[in-house]
Formats: C-alpha cells, sequence, structure tokens
C-alpha cells in the first residue's frame, strides 16, 4: 500500500511539473531583463565578495534558477548585439565599441521585433551601445519606449554621446526619450530603473504582455556614485575610484531591490521573468586600501574585462519566474549570451520571418524545465575584437578563446581544464594535443566564416562634432530647447 501510494504521489508529481513545463512554450510572460555594465563575477557578495554588499540581489539568487557556466562576450558592445540577435556578435558586424564598429547590422532581426510579434510592447532604459545614427537606434530596432545615453558610456561624448554629459558625468544627465533629447534629474542608475518601473506601471493592467530592458551604464567607468554610496569605503580606507565602483554596485542592489518589491506589490512576479545578469568581466581590477595596492575579490577567475580568459567571459546569470521555474538550483552546463533570444522567442511564441539571421544560440527551455535535461556539448568562440582598421587577418590569434565544456583553449596556445581549474592556472596543451588540435580547426574555421558579416570594417572615425547624437542635440538646443523630463513624464 506504502509502495503504491508512493508511485501515485510521484505520478502526480511528474504530471505537475510535465504540466508547468509544457505550457512554458507560448506562455508569454512579462520579461524583465536587468544587465548591468563591466560587473564580474567577484562583484556581488553573494559570489564570495567580503567587501561589497549586495543583500538584495543575493536574496534573488538564492530562490532563482542560477546558470553556473554562462558565457558573454569580452566587451559591451558586442555581448549587446548577441542578445539582440541570437548569433555571434562578429555576425552582427559588431567587433569593437567604438569606430563605428559597435553598430548592429540593419538585417538582423531584434529580440525585441520578435517579441513584438508575439504582441509584447517593449522598453529599453540605460545603454543602447549598437549605433546612434537614427536608422540604429532602440525605436527603431523593436522598441516602443526608449530613454538611453549615446556612445558606449555616458560622458563620452567625442565617441557619441550627447555634449552636455562630459560635466558632472553620471549625474543630471542629457538622454534620448523616444524622438526627443531631454534633460533628467538625479544619478543615472537611479533614473533608468525608475523610468523603467514607470513604465512598467502604466503598462502592467494591460492584455499586452511587455518586455523592459534595464541595462544602467554602472558601474562602468567613471567610477562615481552617490556621496551616500562612496563614505562607507572611503572609511574604510579605500580610494576613491574603488568607493566610486563599489558605491555604484551597492546603488545597483538598492534600485534592483526596489524594482523586485514594486513587481511583487503589484501581483507581477508570477507571470513575469525576471533576469539579472552583466556584460562582461570586471573593471578595476585593483586598488588602493589604506594606500597600499591590493587586488580586488575576482571570484578567483583570471582576466577581466577585454579579455579572453574566463574573467572577461564568465558572468552572473540568475532566472526567476515565480512558482514557474524552480529555483534555488544550479545549472552547471555551458550556456551563452546567444541563447537568451531563442528561449525569450519560444517563451513568448515569437513568429519569426523567414529571412531573419539563423540563430548561433540555444533555448534554454529544457534546462529552466529540468537542468538534468540533455545538453550535448559545444564549442563558443570568443575574441576581443579591437583591432585597428584593416588590420583583422593580422590579429586572427590575438586575445582569443574557444570554449568547451570542460576546456578553454586561449590565444591558439594555451589550453585549460575548466572542469578542474577553473581559475585557468595550469596550461595542460602539451598533455592534450589532440585536444588542441580539434580546438584550432573549429576556430579557423569559425574565423573563415566571419568575412561576409564585417559590414562595419574601415569606416572612417567621426570627429566629435559630427556625431550624430551631437549633431542632433545641437539642432533641437537651437529650435526649441532641451526640456526637463522625469521617469513619471509620459
Amino acid at each position: 500500500m506504502r509502495q503504491l501510494l508512493t508511485t501515485i504521489l510521484l505520478a502526480l508529481s511528474f504530471l505537475s511539473c510535465h504540466g508547468v513545463a509544457s505550457a512554458l512554450e507560448g506562455s508569454r510572460p512579462n520579461i524583465v531583463l536587468v544587465m548591468t555594465d563591466d560587473q564580474g563575477m567577484g562583484d556581488l557578495s553573494c559570489m564570495g565578495n567580503q567587501v561589497v554588499r549586495t543583500p538584495n540581489v543575493d536574496h534573488f539568487r538564492e530562490y532563482a534558477v542560477r546558470f553556473t557556466d554562462f558565457q558573454v562576450s569580452p566587451t559591451c558592445a558586442p555581448t549587446r548585439s548577441a542578445i539582440m540577435s541570437g548569433r555571434a556578435p562578429f555576425k552582427n558586424g559588431v567587433t569593437h565599441t567604438i569606430l563605428q564598429r559597435e553598430r548592429m547590422s540593419l538585417e538582423t532581426f531584434t529580440v525585441a521585433e520578435a517579441l513584438k510579434t508575439a504582441g509584447y510592447r517593449t522598453g529599453i532604459f540605460g545603454k543602447w551601445h549598437l549605433g546612434d545614427e537614427d536608422d540604429y537606434l532602440p525605436g527603431n530596432r523593436g522598441f516602443d519606449e526608449v530613454l538611453i545615453h549615446g556612445a558606449g558610456g555616458i560622458g563620452q561624448v567625442s565617441l557619441g554621446d550627447f555634449p552636455p554629459n562630459k560635466q558632472n558625468v553620471y549625474f543630471d544627465n542629457v538622454l534620448l526619450h523616444n524622438d526627443e533629447i531631454v534633460q533628467t534629474k538625479g544619478f543615472c542608475t537611479d533614473v533608468f530603473f525608475d523610468a523603467g518601473l514607470a513604465w512598467i506601471d502604466r503598462h502592467r493592467d494591460s492584455k499586452d504582455p511587455f518586455f523592459a530592458y534595464i541595462a544602467p551604464n554602472a558601474p562602468h567607468a567613471p567610477l562615481s556614485a552617490p556621496e551616500a554610496y562612496k563614505q562607507r569605503f572611503l572609511d574604510q580606507g579605500y580610494d576613491a575610484g574603488t568607493a566610486g565602483r563599489y558605491g555604484m554596485i551597492e546603488n545597483i542592489d538598492d534600485n534592483f531591490g526596489q524594482l523586485m518589491k514594486r513587481l511583487g506589490e503589484w501581483g507581477l512576479l508570477s507571470n513575469t521573468l525576471v533576469i539579472f545578469m552583466t556584460d562582461n568581466g570586471a573593471t578595476h581590477l585593483s586598488g588602493k586600501l589604506h594606500g597600499k595596492k591590493i587586488r580586488h575579490f575576482n571570484a578567483n577567475l583570471k582576466g577581466g574585462k577585454n579579455s579572453p580568459y574566463e574573467g572577461g567571459t564568465h558572468v552572473p546569470a540568475f532566472w526567476y519566474w515565480k512558482n514557474v521555474f524552480e529555483g534555488g538550483k544550479d545549472i552547471d552546463q555551458l550556456t551563452a549570451h546567444v541563447d537568451i533570444y531563442p528561449t525569450l522567442c519560444e517563451l513568448a511564441g515569437a513568429d519569426l520571418p523567414s529571412d531573419s539571421q539563423t540563430l548561433d544560440g540555444r533555448s534554454l527551455l529544457p534546462l529552466l524545465k529540468s537542468p538534468n535535461s540533455d545538453w550535448p556539448d559545444r564549442e563558443l568562440f570568443f575574441h576581443c575584437g579591437r583591432w585597428p582598421n584593416g588590420k583583422m587577418s593580422e590579429f586572427q590569434f590575438t586575445k582569443c578563446a574557444v570554449r568547451s565544456e570542460r576546456w578553454r583553449f586561449v590565444n591558439n596556445a594555451e589550453l585549460y581544464d575548466i572542469s578542474n581549474d577553473p581559475g585557468e592556472t595550469n596550461d595542460v596543451s602539451a598533455n592534450y594535443p589532440e585536444v588542441v588540435s580539434q580546438l584550432r580547426k573549429s576556430y579557423d574555421v569559425w574565423w573563415n566564416s566571419l568575412r561576409p558579416y564585417l559590414v562595419n570594417e574601415g569606416l572612417p572615425r567621426i570627429k566629435p562634432d559630427q556625431q550624430p547624437l551631437a549633431i542632433r542635440y545641437h539642432e533641437q538646443l537651437r529650435e526649441r530647447g532641451i526640456p526637463e523630463w522625469a521617469p513619471s513624464d509620459k
């Protein structure tokens, strides 16, 4: 009798889980994607950092599905293009963060456009970094609501941001709100989160689901935070840069906590997927404490941003959907930024056009349904790009890597057994010549396939006063001025 009861309970459990799993495809949840800028694996207290405090992300991680081997690109724009497209960044023409080589190919059918085929409302709040000319801006790439800065960072005026942002960087910024340039008030991260929440609030009772992409520019340099967030670190004896960066991270954590609180108060968590991740490895890996140089915690990974090692591309990725995903579990299989697009499209029931780009990613739904699902090994390719114009062929093996479930092959020379040596301390290339040979062949095939996609190579550098958003700013200032704007404004 006891055995029969156990069998019945197991069967009911299976049917219940299977019912939830089978309902995921086309379930059309709201989606909130939070991606921070230059925050590495070691920049969260839940990942082992004993200096910075991130209680809200820590709590979120505790109940989320955690992708423990989640890979992105070594720098900002490439990762963003992979998320927007579901394919390798270089296939979008994105090989740099400047020099017009950050512009995402206009042939790319973005994830925002894909979600709109399933009836989604879409909004971006923060960093776009995939082109500043009109055709490339998010308002023309599938986003209904837009609040962004220009270039790759607030204050990077010579590279395309709005001219006034060179002063008082990260505070009281001039931003693009839909089709109008506006003057905002306050610290940039607060503005972006508040704007995202205000937009969600306006659409939370709609029958249509929403996709909110909240992408603060923090903790990207310059390392500046509100005084209240810096002071604790200054009082402990840290240098101003460290205090600013860690202050930015703690400010992000407070904003993320407010986001989750409001989603809960509005009753949205049961039909909303929330993702927290970062775009590449950490920066500012060293600083000073009481005047002495120190190394900051980096989760024992080698390298940081713009590095072909794990520290450049291995980032936190926490996914939470209340009562739908079984949280508090690790997914250890090799996953990546290119997987987000097909996953969101499958959840939304998106209708992709027949001529949309071929995807390099895989849907993560099998793993989200069951971490033990079959997940074949794969090879992921990384290159830091940033070669001088016309010099691509000379940089084939410079700052590059191939990752499989077990191995990381770096710079066409070094081989690391990630499964046993995640910190990449021991080059084992001499012990596994057959692995080196296979990964070299795979990398060569990948590299040689890229040429037709590199549509931004060889373009001229644009002078600061000729940057598209600079021209637009001065025209609007002359014709009608720059109005003040707040997140509560419609």
